[in-house]
């Protein structure tokens, strides 16, 4: 059980930046996306989703704490 909470405790912020990013990415797809299909990132659900959970995560782990000793 205490494997369990050090694992959410370091590395939760990073899954929390990776789904709101996600969700954001593919919200970006959906209401205003590419009609036309020549734009690399927003034209599939897929890409949008993956470049918002990557963003998500890298933005999100910089507001981890650490323990300077």
């Amino acid at each position: 059980m205490e494997k369990g909470k050090s694992f959410w405790r370091k590395y939760g912020l990073y899954f929390l930046g990776v789904l709101v990013g996600g969700l954001g990415g593919y919200s970006y797809w959906s209401f205003i996306g590419c009609s036309s299909g020549t734009c690399p990132i927003t034209s599939s659900p897929l890409m949008s989703t993956l470049w918002g959970a990557v963003i998500g995560g890298g933005l999100f782990s910089m507001f981890k704490v650490t323990n300077k000793k």
